[in-house]
């Protein structure tokens, strides 16, 4: 169905707003997959435990638009959680894979694609200098974190709470009692050995981070932040303490890794380090970098990179790494993302969502508020500006849930968590985002 067909469809939706969405199909299918799959899901999040009803099997997304099994059709501002910058079933994207795979679909052996899109990537991208494929995000941190021990002959590792750098066992922690703790595991299955390796700190403390490198430094091979916390709401950071952690991280000999799995590519082509102007001397990609495919890598200086095996000694290897399918996919993506109009564009059509729909929760004077970067927005209830996990209030997510009822009820669909960010795609029109809008504020006025 063409773009413009489901658009013009989109007024039926919007007339049916006091039925109940049917989920007919797709509650069967969810009965079926708990028969196969833990919780019916592969993904907890997709098990729609926080919002209201049984997960929505998708059948097919065109554009800024999915329709699920029951023939329901929503505007899509979750685009598979962020990758879909171009919207669903792109043109050139969907015809680089299919090229891509008449000619097969894995070797295991280098492939010429590999170093199109690495040229691609590195003449224009100023923060790295080498690249490694990778097949997923979480996979991309794991390597980076050994990457940065191998460097630096050290083995601990500093996070902050409320960034997520995927389900990396030493990683999935939380702080202690203390400002500067080891970390407690968070998940069964991870060994508190593992979680002792990593050091937890609260956001926005500059402070609390030099007096734990002062202390420590000699045993901290690295400072991992997402420089865009986008994994436990938007938590936007002041330029200048992530400037502060690049000084502190440069004054003690510690090397500072920016997790931009989110942001890479999504708030610009440079990501984070170039919105903010930063050299991390790592970083991790994820998402857009696939164009929906799955994919990670990870980047940094070379001498750094350098460290890796068969360079260097620190190992670290995959058999679909740089799969070609996947690396077609994202040179149909990324030679998109570098129109220079691209990302202006993209950023005008998010202020006017989000604009529009402040306006009226500032005229209703509701306490909520929009959070937004780039193309990313997050709705969060309360006026105060939120920097930390700890200041998202749990029980403002009973309003999230029925919210995002409301809204699926009416034909918009979001990440069904309160903790989790939208995002806006280059194929949502102008008409969408207002019919999108009106359908968000008239949600808004039914939970306020």
């Amino acid at each position: 169905m063409s773009v413009l067909r489901l658009e013009d469809n989109i007024k039926d939706t919007m007339q049916h707003t006091t039925s109940k969405l049917k989920r007919t199909q797709s509650d069967a299918l969810f009965n079926e997959a708990k028969t196969y799959f833990p919780g019916g899901v592969n993904s907890p999040v997709r098990a729609f435990k926080s919002v209201e009803g049984s997960p929505l099997f998708i059948k097919n997304g065109n554009g800024c638009m999915i329709i699920d099994e029951d023939g329901n059709q929503f505007i899509d501002f979750c685009c598979s959680w962020g990758p879909l910058i171009l919207g669903h079933n792109n043109p050139e994207v969907k015809q680089a894979i299919i090229s891509t795979v008449e000619n097969g679909t894995t070797f295991g052996t280098p492939t010429a694609v590999g170093n199109t899109i690495g040229k691609l990537i590195l003449d224009n991208h100023r923060y790295i200098d080498k690249l490694r494929f990778v097949s997923s995000g979480t996979e991309a941190v794991m390597s980076a974190l050994r990457l940065a021990r191998g460097y630096t002959s050290k083995s601990k590792i500093v996070k902050f709470e409320g960034c997520y750098h995927g389900h990396v066992d030493s990683l999935l922690v939380k702080a202690g009692s203390g400002l500067a703790t080891f970390g407690v595991s968070t998940s069964a299955g991870v060994p508190e050995s593992f979680a002792k390796d990593t050091l937890v700190l609260p956001l926005n403390d500059l402070q609390g981070v030099r007096e734990l490198l002062q202390s420590k430094s000699d045993e901290i091979a690295a400072v991992i932040i997402e420089p865009v916390p986008a994994n436990n709401g938007l938590l936007l950071q002041d330029k200048d303490y992530l400037i502060g952690l690049r000084d502190l991280c440069t004054e003690y000999g510690v090397l500072l890794i920016f997790d931009e799995v989110i942001s890479g590519f999504r708030v610009g082509f440079e990501g984070a380090a170039g919105y903010y102007g930063i050299q991390p001397d790592i970083i991790t990609f994820g998402k857009i970098i696939g164009g929906g495919m799955p994919v990670g890598a990870y980047g940094g200086r070379a001498d750094i990179m350098a460290h890796i095996a068969p360079d260097g000694p620190v190992y670290q290897a995959g058999t679909l790494s740089a799969n070609p399918v996947t690396l077609a996919a994202g040179i149909a993506t990324l030679t998109q993302l570098l129109d220079p109009n691209f990302y202006p564009s993209l950023r005008q059509k998010t202020e006017h969502f989000v604009q529009s729909i402040k306006s009226h929760i500032t005229s209703k004077g509701y306490e909520m508020q929009i959070v937004t970067i780039g193309s990313i927005f997050w709705f969060a209830f309360g006026h105060d500006r939120i920097i930390r996990s700890d200041q998202i209030d749990p029980a403002s997510m009973e309003k999230f849930k029925r919210m995002h009822g409301e809204l699926l009820n009416n034909g918009v669909y979001l990440g069904p968590s309160g903790y989790e960010v939208g995002f806006i795609s280059s194929a949502q029109t102008y008409k969408t985002l207002d019919q999108a809008s009106k359908i968000i504020c008239k949600a808004i006025d039914n939970i306020f």
